[in-house]
C-alpha cells in the first residue's frame, strides 16, 4: 500500500486535520509508530545513539539498560525504520535513521514544558486563594 493511494479524498474545509485524510490502514501504521517511541526504554536508546552511531555494548553503558533489554528494543527500533544496522567486523553498530525523530522529541518535551507551566500557575493560584 503507498501512501497516496491510502489518501482519502480533501473535504472543503481547510481547518480540517491532515490525518482525517488518511485511511484507517494508514492511521493505523501512523499509531504503531507513536507506540514504538512509547516505551521509555526506547527513547533512553534513541538518546544514546543522539552523539552517532554505537555498539550494543556501548548503548548498555550509555543507559544502564540489560543487554537483552536493549537487544530488544533495538529489533523493534530497527524495524520501525528508528535505527538502522551495520555490521564491522564482528559487532553491528547501529545510528539513528529517522532524524527527525529528535525534532519530534523536542516538540512533545515543549509541549509538555508549556503544560507543566500553566499547572503551575494554576496551583500558584488555588495556594494564593487558600492562604487569603
Amino acid at each position: 500500500m503507498t501512501l497516496s493511494s491510502s489518501v482519502l479524498p480533501a473535504s472543503s474545509n481547510g481547518d480540517d486535520c491532515q490525518l482525517m485524510r488518511l485511511s484507517p490502514e494508514t492511521l493505523q501504521l501512523v499509531a504503531d509508530f507513536f507506540k514504538v517511541l512509547s516505551e521509555s526504554s526506547r527513547l533512553q536508546i534513541v538518546c544514546a545513539l543522539k552523539t552517532g552511531q554505537k555498539n550494543v555494548t556501548e548503548i548498555i553503558e550509555a543507559t544502564g539498560l540489560g543487554q537483552a533489554n536493549v537487544s530488544k528494543h533495538l529489533k523493534i527500533l530497527a524495524q520501525a525504520g528508528i535505527v538502522s544496522r551495520q555490521q564491522q567486523g564482528v559487532c553491528v553498530y547501529y545510528q539513528i535513521a529517522s532524524v527527525f525523530v529528535f525534532e519530534l522529541c523536542e516538540l512533545v518535551c515543549d509541549s509538555l514544558s508549556a503544560q507543566i507551566q500553566q499547572q503551575s500557575k494554576k496551583i500558584a493560584h488555588l495556594e494564593a486563594f487558600r492562604q487569603a
